[in-house]
């Protein structure tokens, strides 16, 4: 009986690297770039738009501050995500607001987003972003400011805001399928299987090849 012959070390490594590969493409794929349809939330800072880094459950802006709430669909992070699409400015939405000694005001700016965003059977409730000025206590979180302005709110068990004026009705930040063109919903793309399918085409290719010489 013949014993099984050692794979030649060259073949091996290049198996073991084109596995590697498949593994590393595949690892490529998660849901990083999964897309969602959620409240995204917004700081203002130098009349511009800045991605909040803190939930609206912990923030506690200063007084003259202004918050920002747009329904996107988009992948969740801080350079995907659109800002509002009115400019943050706490004179314009706060200006008719008199100050009260012992409250604090914030400009808040809710955007509802698109029809295109807007979940299956459920539409925007205006088109145009809606501003309002909430007149708060001092310690009030920005959650705290827009329920002053836009109820009724809806979270889910994890403290994420789901609706903002009952918008929308169902759902809460989930992945979707009917992601917008280029996005992905985290399933391996045809151009990402293909590499995969080629690699192992590859490295078959080279234990056949070797086989046949080793059989001359």
């Amino acid at each position: 009986m013949r014993g099984r012959r050692p794979t030649p070390p060259a073949l091996g490594l290049g198996l073991g690297l084109a596995l590697a590969f498949a593994l590393t493409l595949l690892a490529a794929s998660p849901a990083l770039a999964s897309t969602y349809r959620y409240w995204s939330f917004w700081d203002a800072a130098g009349g511009q738009w800045k991605y909040a880094t803190q939930g609206p459950s912990s923030l506690r802006p200063a007084d003259g501050s202004v918050q920002g709430f747009h329904f996107v669909v988009s992948k969740d992070a801080a350079d995907q995500a659109a800002p509002p699409r009115t400019a943050p400015d706490f004179a314009a939405v706060c200006s008719a607001t008199s100050p009260v000694e012992g409250r604090k005001r914030i400009a808040v700016v809710v955007d509802f987003g698109t029809p295109a965003d807007a979940p299956a059977g459920d539409a925007p409730p205006q088109d145009a972003p809606r501003t309002a000025c909430a007149q708060v206590g001092p310690d009030a979180t920005a959650a705290e400011a827009l329920a002053e302005v836009a109820k009724p709110l809806r979270y889910n068990s994890a403290a994420l805001l789901c609706s903002v004026s009952g918008y929308p009705e169902q759902g809460c930040g989930e992945p979707i399928a009917d992601a917008a063109p280029g996005a992905s919903d985290g399933t391996p793309s045809v151009g990402l299987l293909a590499g995969i399918a080629a690699v192992a085409a590859l490295a078959a290719a080279a234990l056949w090849q070797s086989r046949r010489r080793r059989s001359r």
